[in-house]
């Protein structure tokens, strides 16, 4: 029988390889990247900040210490689109779904490090977020950390002792989410990837052309299942708040195909370049779709 460090060493490693398998779906060098990435990373001992406090919704409020057998940890900076990083309703949606499955067990922890507090605080009103975030004005928590330059790689799940268990962000990747929830639930990890399918589309680029900025735009791309499966959709998430997305539910039969309607609503005017991806059963999964424009 294999001893108890066996048994870890090997979870560990079952997790690094499908942590990398969650974001690749290309080549060999950029999965090699992932991969040691993940290793670098994995296990480590987060540590935390002193002097960051609390807010909710722009108002000071004090934590209760607590150490929960999981945290879910969240950094953002203040580079690039904020309401386009935090994707909040998926956030809530999780947490909900989370603390339904194993209440009290996990903890969320979201450190902000900007210059735009007012900015954040607009969007937590609108989204009503009424969880505690943490404002980390001397950016410690990086500096005491150094956490990976891109995005994907800024968010994850701890152990009891702090330590990374799990790399990614599980409102951007369905793949993590499963990962996420895995663990949690005292789950295995799996390399399966269960029955695959083909998806035809006859254009993943579409054009908006010029329009009022307060006039919502609507396009629709169509997936042909094309393989000898039932394609079934996971998810499918939108780079930016402004950008939904509607579809059926239901498996998609061979030869039969399914609408995902896109609509965008920008928040000011300018030229935009956004992105949908879809996670589905498809050998080409996740399906990358881009809506360009320009709103007036």
């Amino acid at each position: 029988m294999k001893s108890e460090y066996a048994k870890k060493y090997d979870m560990k490693s079952l997790i690094c390889i499908w942590i990398a398998l969650c974001f690749i779906g290309c080549g060999n060098s950029e999965k090699k990247e992932v991969l040691e990435l993940v290793k670098e990373w994995n296990g480590k001992e987060i540590l935390f900040p002193m002097e960051s406090f609390t807010t909710v919704l722009g108002k000071d409020t004090f934590m209760m210490e607590e150490n929960p057998e999981y945290k879910v940890v969240v950094y953002t900076d203040s580079v690039g689109c904020t309401s386009c990083k935090l994707q909040l309703h998926r956030w809530m949606e999780l947490m909900h779904e989370v603390d339904s499955l194993a209440k009290g067990r996990v903890s969320f922890l979201f450190y902000f490090y900007s210059e735009r507090k007012n900015e954040l605080n607009d969007i937590f009103n609108r989204f009503n977020f009424v969880y505690p975030v943490y404002w980390d004005e001397k950016n410690e928590f990086y500096r005491l950390n150094r956490f990976p330059s891109d995005i994907t790689f800024q968010t994850f799940l701890l152990d009891k002792s702090n330590k990374i268990i799990a790399i990614g962000n599980p409102v951007h990747n369905p793949k993590i989410k499963d990962l996420y929830m895995n663990i949690i639930q005292g789950k295995a990890a799996s390399e399966s990837e269960g029955i695959r399918t083909k998806v035809n589309i006859k254009s993943t680029d579409l054009s908006l052309g010029a329009f009022d900025w307060q006039q919502e735009q609507t396009v629709e791309f169509i997936l042909e299942n094309t393989g000898e499966r039932l394609l079934v959709i996971n998810d499918v998430l939108t780079s930016c708040d402004c950008t939904t997305v509607g579809y059926s539910k239901e498996p998609v039969r061979p030869k039969d195909s399914v609408a995902l309607s896109v609509t965008y609503m920008a928040e000011q005017p300018g030229r935009f370049d956004k992105i949908i991806k879809v996670y589905c059963n498809a050998d080409s999964s996740p399906i990358l779709l881009r809506i360009t424009g320009e709103a007036k």
